[in-house]
């Protein structure tokens, strides 16, 4: 790797020798290594490049001047400030300018930002301007709702609150009534 310190299993196994465990007992043997891959697979939108995944058409785009909203999207990721998951889902909309996209890789975009270590504000404005840039749509909406286990299960222990950011660009800004069918698009 280049300048990137490795954490190797032998650091997990550390871990679990610091937090009283035995990491040789035959229910934690294969832990560093299960948990080194899952760390891997939670981390790997850093090695993915979010522009290359939003391949556009032009092949019939050009006459479609309505929102296309994808309601839905799992978000799986963890906050950079203790590690801990937060999840949830993620409605991603934008109002095309001659270029669309195929509707999964909005998914895809999502997922990448997702597994980087993340706040959610930041996400949500990752997925959107990124969208804004690469489609240069007339708009682009983002909602995302999410739970936070670094709130739910250790400081304030606050089960099932939900944390909503959004971030709406282009027309969505100025025009009321678009802002308002978007909005309404993007609820449960």
């Amino acid at each position: 790797m280049s300048d990137k310190e490795v954490f190797t299993e032998n650091d997990w196994r550390r871990l679990l020798s610091s937090l009283g465990e035995d990491p040789n007992r035959s229910g934690l043997h294969e832990t560093p290594a299960r948990v080194a891959k899952a760390w891997k697979h939670w981390t790997s939108g850093y090695d993915q490049d979010p522009v290359e995944i939003l391949k556009a058409f032009e092949d019939g785009a050009e006459e479609y001047n309505e929102l296309i909203v994808v309601r839905g999207i799992p978000v799986y990721s963890h906050c950079e400030h203790h590690l801990a998951p937060f999840f949830g889902k993620a409605t991603v909309g934008y109002l095309p300018n001659g270029k669309i996209v195929g509707l999964s890789k909005l998914t895809r975009l999502v997922d990448v930002f997702s597994k980087r270590l993340q706040v959610q504000e930041r996400l949500t404005v990752q997925i959107a301007n990124t969208l804004m840039e690469v489609l240069e749509p007339k708009a682009v909406g983002v909602v995302i709702k999410c739970r936070h286990m670094c709130m739910e299960s250790r400081g304030i222990r606050t089960p099932g609150e939900e944390t909503i950011t959004s971030a709406l660009l282009g027309e969505l800004q100025p025009n009321l009534a678009l802002r308002t069918e978007f909005l309404s698009l993007a609820r449960d």
